[in-house]
């Protein structure tokens, strides 16, 4: 007996996410249809021009717009960003350098000392364990 394998697909949304675009500036086609796995894994590995062009130049989706502004998404929210960004706009925002921003920016290295600081911790902990 033979199994039938089954295509497995993907919302748009979920497409989306996974490529790291924003969903409503993605062509009809895209948004209307479900992708397949293997549609994914075609545009991962060959972009199409929409895809190279949102990503260089947005709008990008706000867990991008976080990266590149070196903030937390939540940090974003605290700053009164809620909306989809483009690249000309994150980059007049790291230029402007308002407060909210560097704010959100010194929290941000806070936060990652400090999980590097409890990593660390742990790891003396677990070596101490087994000697």
């Amino acid at each position: 007996m033979t199994s039938q394998q089954n295509t497995q697909t993907m919302k748009p949304a979920t497409a989306a996410k996974k490529l790291g675009v924003y969903l409503p500036a993605t062509p009809a086609e895209f948004q209307e249809g479900v992708v397949s796995r293997s549609e994914l894994n075609e545009f991962l590995a060959n972009p199409p021009e929409w895809l190279r062009t949102l990503r260089a130049n947005g709008p990008h989706p706000r867990p991008v717009v976080a990266e590149k502004l070196g903030v937390s998404i939540a940090g974003l929210a605290r700053g009164g960003v809620t909306d989809a960004l483009t690249t000309e706009e994150i980059d007049a925002l790291k230029d402007a350098k308002p407060e909210w921003l560097e704010k959100e920016r010194a929290t941000q290295v806070e936060v990652r000392n400090e999980s590097v600081r409890i990593k660390r911790r742990d790891a003396e902990r677990a070596q101490r364990a087994e000697s």
